[in-house]
């Protein structure tokens, strides 16, 4: 017992100056004459000190990237409450509320107030009175993608609006002018006055799953915002206009997001924000970005035209159900059923009939109607376009000419 009391000390001792060494190292002082830490917490030590490696910063894409970008202001006339006088005595429409609905009380004195006059002197008969013009403001994002001014960012964004304002990443104001719009993808252009703006190019590759992105913006008003995530997945539906195929990230995107660009670590915008899902009104991290692909053809159409021309042929479109598919003798449900080819359509004069299957244009594979859709609205009207048909057992080819998409369809 006497033997071991001595040792179990030293080893008690030398447990304590192998901590204190450790913490002596870490505290960044000198060790005490005599005293050598064991050489693996030297090897943990250094670990700790080294950054961790393969972890991106964004911080360079984000100087190159940041200026280009804008917040966009939009005055917007407000409709929902108007009212007038003629002969008829006072009109004034209310809002569309629910029954119960906690404003539906105040309204409804406004309208009286509003019936009798402001000062309690009512109209007299045949006096017009016009109550003055409403407007609010529209908050968006957008960016510059040419040194001589033009601006994209959401139609959504600047609908109805009567002025437009982008505020720069330098707190400079200027007036924007709406070149164009698109509300089936939801796209618009701007031009402001000026040159040797700082401007960003769209990528040419579309961005992978997985991919790290940056998305900058004006979310709740709070201008030159950053955050990060990655690509989530790929040619998202979510019900939003016909031709569809967004890129879903996890970067928080909220309002006043819409319009803002979405980077890919060279700093070339792979998609424009668009969307949210959230029950709450707020980030959950899912969000929906146009692909630079689609902002492309769209832009250049808008900067030519002022307007966007689809292509059409003409087919009204149903799915192929595994139903439909051992009906018809396809060996797996693909492409699109013709539900009817539209008199005197470019297709219905190609041959195109109810019943045929289209699986294929120009040779590449058709998955359902709105891939179809946006195969042929990419065309432009007067070209050529090849469409693969399966009929009574077989494949065949059919060439048709593209017209323009009538207005409305």
């Amino acid at each position: 017992m006497q033997q071991n009391a001595p040792n179990s000390a030293r080893k008690r001792t030398a447990k304590w100056l192998g901590a204190a060494a450790v913490a002596a190292l870490i505290a960044g002082g000198a060790l005490e004459s005599g005293l050598v830490a064991p050489n693996t917490a030297h090897a943990e030590l250094r670990s700790m000190a080294q950054p961790v490696q393969g972890v991106p910063s964004f911080a360079d894409v984000i100087d190159r990237a940041k200026p280009a970008v804008v917040s966009v202001k939009v005055k917007v006339e407000r409709k929902n409450v108007a009212s007038r006088l003629d002969d008829g005595g006072q009109q004034f429409s209310m809002p569309d509320l629910p029954p119960g609905h906690p404003m539906e009380r105040f309204f409804r004195q406004f309208r009286d107030q509003f019936r009798n006059g402001e000062n309690g002197d009512r109209p007299q008969r045949g006096e017009r009175r016009q109550r003055p013009r409403q407007f609010g403001q529209s908050l968006g994002s957008g960016f510059f993608i040419s040194a001589d001014g033009y601006v994209v960012t959401n139609n959504h964004v600047v609908d109805n609006g009567s002025e437009v304002v982008v505020s720069m990443d330098d707190g400079k104001e200027l007036e924007a002018k709406v070149i164009g719009t698109d509300p089936k993808t939801d796209l618009a252009l701007l031009k402001v006055e000026g040159s040797d703006f700082p401007y960003v190019r769209l990528a040419p590759q579309k961005a992978r799953v997985g991919d790290w992105v940056v998305a900058i913006g004006n979310p709740f008003g709070l201008g030159g915002t950053v955050t990060a995530g990655i690509v989530s997945a790929q040619h998202r539906d979510i019900g939003a206009g016909p031709y569809d195929d967004f890129i879903q990230i996890d970067a928080s995107v909220n309002r006043g997001n819409s319009g803002g660009p979405t980077f890919n670590l060279a700093g070339e915008v792979v998609g424009v924000n668009t969307a949210i899902f959230s029950p709450s009104g707020g980030n959950v991290g899912i969000a929906f970005a146009i692909p630079a692909s689609t902002v492309d053809q769209i832009v250049t159409a808008l900067k030519e035209n002022g307007s966007v021309t689809r292509g059409y042929i003409g087919v009204q479109m149903q799915p192929v159900t595994k139903e439909i598919a051992e009906a018809i003798g396809l060996k797996e449900p693909k492409g699109v059923l013709v539900a009817e080819a539209v008199k005197d359509g470019p297709a219905a004069k190609a041959g195109v009939k109810t019943g045929d299957a289209v699986v294929a244009v120009d040779g590449e594979t058709v998955k359902e109607a709105k891939d179809l859709s946006r195969k042929v609205a990419q065309i432009a009207p007067g070209k050529s376009l090849s469409l693969t048909l399966y009929r009574d057992g077989k494949e065949r080819n059919v060439t048709l000419e593209v017209a323009a998409q009538p207005k409305g369809v």
